[in-house]
């Protein structure tokens, strides 16, 4: 007992010593403030929020499964008639509907591609303007699209409309790309990419949608902030089937097909199967939003080294977003049974939808879930399935570029490296670019990000100007 006890009290006093540390690591760290915020002129903001209203008014609603090839040949004019120097100087591909131009520069050495989608997802319900009315009030322009994403879409259209118009030639070779499939991950991104595979075409950089300039990215971190998506998860739709003889409700029999579902979820909902990890992307942006925390936090999130497992239990519970940074996920999201109250159903069904982290991917996450499933008795059968893609270098040229656009573009605001939860059509280009980059160069506050693929879409048009110039300095940074 004695030399418990004393083993006990040097593991005490070590991990005191190792605290002390921290705590004068963290005292010693300054502290910083991210000050950006987008104020910009206001006849330069409107001209762009009129450009974007246009593009929001055409109804690009993409359906999963269908081709709309002649709805997006119209939206196509109307890119036409808002940028006339990008469809007379560029050389344009159609691809059903999906559009890629090429800009000969300097150097064919070190492309760049700058791609956001045309499609936008149904929109439902009561809105505070009409969702295609592409209303400019209240400082805002509302309606689908809006944020995710024709907001880029317009901004790096403008920025090679305005670098045309001075004559300007790029330092290296410029690819613009626009599916129209993007928003149920249909073959339009990769119709694309097999023309670039056709004509030998190596990225050295891609700039899509993904991260953004987000407001308050961790609670107690304030300001603005850069948050540039590095890889993201891989994801699966999988559907659960439970089978019974069926029968009359009066007199149910036990592990009936909807008690084997619900206790199947509830044992994941409780006690979740999969790992937690912290990764290196994950530690650096940590350590990024660091300086821009207050104490408590900044002691946290400066010193993984120290705290990593006390970060691993409780990220999770204070926020799902950076909880989902840690583990494969899963979520359920549909269900069926019996067409009618008393009737025990011969056959019952549960749709998820998963997400998969690089510790834990693909292969292993679905063998988890079949071992669950086959535990209560229920078929797993895997609808759609894709990996993780491969992390961004974070020390590499390509990122740094786009850092010192950033920094260039957006004076006073911090940058940092960000783990996509979600899916974008980057995910298609792997084969192709080593630096898929995910950042939309927008604001995204709480109410923007509450209204993608929700009620009342909108942007601030304040931060369209930025936007613009974002993109016009990646294109003329030397790589």
């Amino acid at each position: 007992m004695k030399i418990l006890l004393l083993v006990l009290a040097g593991l005490l006093g070590l991990f005191l010593f190792l605290l002390l540390i921290a705590v004068i690591k963290t005292l010693l760290t300054p502290s910083k403030t991210s000050t950006y915020t987008a104020n910009e002129d206001e006849a330069e903001s409107l001209e762009l929020a009129k450009k974007l209203s246009e593009m929001i008014q055409y109804d690009t609603t993409s359906h999963r499964g269908v081709a709309e090839v002649e709805k997006f040949e119209g939206f196509h004019k109307v890119l036409e008639r808002l940028f006339p120097l990008v469809h007379e100087k560029l050389e344009r591909t159609d691809i059903d509907g999906n559009l890629l131009y090429y800009w000969k520069g300097k150097s064919s050495e070190k492309p760049i591609l700058l791609m956001s989608h045309q499609d936008v997802v149904p929109a439902e319900g009561e809105w505070k303007y009409p969702p295609f009315s592409g209303e400019i009030a209240d400082g805002k322009v509302w309606g689908r699209g809006a944020s995710d994403t024709k907001c880029s879409v317009m901004a790096f259209f403008e920025a090679v409309e305005r670098l045309l118009a001075e004559g300007f030639v790029p330092p290296q070779d410029v690819y613009l790309a626009s599916s129209c499939t993007e928003e149920w991950a249909g073959d339009g991104a990769p119709k694309i990419v097999k023309e670039l595979q056709r004509r030998g075409v190596e990225l050295h950089l891609l700039c899509d949608e993904g991260g953004g300039i987000i407001s308050e990215p961790i609670g107690g971190v304030h300001g603005n902030f850069a948050m540039v998506g590095i890889f993201e998860k891989g994801k699966a739709d999988v559907r659960f089937t439970a089978h019974s003889n069926g029968g009359h409700a009066s007199a149910p029999p036990k592990n009936t097909p909807i008690a084997r579902l619900s206790a199947f979820v509830t044992q994941i909902e409780r006690h979740s199967p999969f790992k937690k990890q912290i990764s290196p992307q994950v530690a650096a942006m940590f350590g990024a939003l660091a300086p821009y925390a207050p104490f408590g936090l900044k002691l946290l999130f400066g010193n993984i080294w120290l705290f990593r497992p006390l970060l691993k239990a409780v990220l999770p519970a204070v926020s799902a977003q950076a909880g989902a940074m840690l583990k494969t996920t899963v979520a359920f999201t549909m269900a069926s049974g019996s067409d009618a109250c008393n009737v025990i159903p011969q056959e019952a069904t549960l749709a998820a939808n998963m997400r998969f982290i690089p510790h834990e991917g693909e292969k292993e996450s679905l063998a988890i879930m079949r071992r669950l499933s086959e535990k209560y008795g229920l078929e797993m059968e895997i609808l759609h399935s894709n990996d993780y893609t491969e992390p961004v270098d974070i020390h590499g040229s390509a990122y740094k570029t786009v850092e010192t656009v950033i920094e260039k573009t957006f004076p006073g605001l911090a940058s940092s490296p960000y783990v996509m939860t979600g899916a974008t059509d980057a995910q298609f280009y792997q084969p192709i670019c080593k630096n898929c980059i995910r950042f939309a160069p927008v604001i995204y506050t709480p109410e923007q990000m509450k209204g993608m693929h929700g009620l009342n879409e909108n942007i601030e048009y304040s931060c369209l100007p930025g936007a613009v110039r974002f993109y016009e300095n990646l294109i003329r940074a030397e790589k």
